[in-house]
């Protein structure tokens, strides 16, 4: 059963649909054990009612009004524009691994003030309640397609290799600047997410 499985578990992914994760079961599992309660739009177990039981928990749902949201909206755009960019036959497993390696590096990222502010935040630093970026946050974009692209050219599948990743690098950015003038958005601390190429 569920409760038998999660007795002493480390991890926990839940997949499934509401409130199929009680917090009975959760009381069983391992000290700072993982909760990733993905059914959406109401988890398998509660954010709040889950940390009623275990404080010591890592927590993510794919909800955006909770810490760690977990949704796709942080692969699709920037999956795609990266293999686009080297017009990429297929999406191979080495370039969804190279996704979610750019993620991960960025999370250990300083966090813009401009991204904080995107989330009425003061400050966001890696730890339990920020495990993944923002989607709000423009370096995803500079993070997440140059990977791909170069996990694309490394699979084998890009049709279109890019040559000069310093010059794709400041593509991107020019396109995010674009759209902040676009938007009629450009304020003080707008620009603050960008990055040298060599940062990645």
């Amino acid at each position: 059963t569920m409760a038998d499985a999660a007795k002493d578990a480390n991890v926990f992914i839940g997949l499934s649909g509401p409130g199929l994760f009680t917090p009975e079961m959760l009381s069983t599992m391992a000290p700072n054990a993982i909760v990733f309660a993905m059914a959406n739009p109401v988890p398998e177990i509660g954010y709040h009612e889950a940390l009623a039981v275990r404080k010591d928990i890592i927590m993510a749902t794919g909800r955006s009004d909770y810490p760690n949201q977990v949704n796709n909206v942080l692969g699709f755009p920037f999956v795609f524009r990266g293999a686009l960019d080297v017009g990429a036959t297929k999406i191979t497993e080495p370039m969804k691994l190279a996704a979610a390696k750019a993620l991960a590096f960025l999370a250990r990222e300083k966090v813009p003030l401009s991204v904080c502010q995107a989330y009425k935040l003061k400050e966001l630093q890696f730890g339990p309640d920020y495990i993944i970026p923002k989607p709000l946050d423009p370096r995803v974009l500079l993070f997440v397609a140059p990977a791909i692209a170069k996990a694309a050219m490394e699979s084998g599948v890009a049709t279109h290799p890019i040559q000069d990743f310093t010059a794709y690098h400041q593509k991107l950015q020019n396109l995010l600047i674009a759209k902040f003038k676009r938007d009629d958005a450009m304020e003080e601390t707008t620009l603050d997410w960008q990055i040298g190429y060599a940062a990645l």
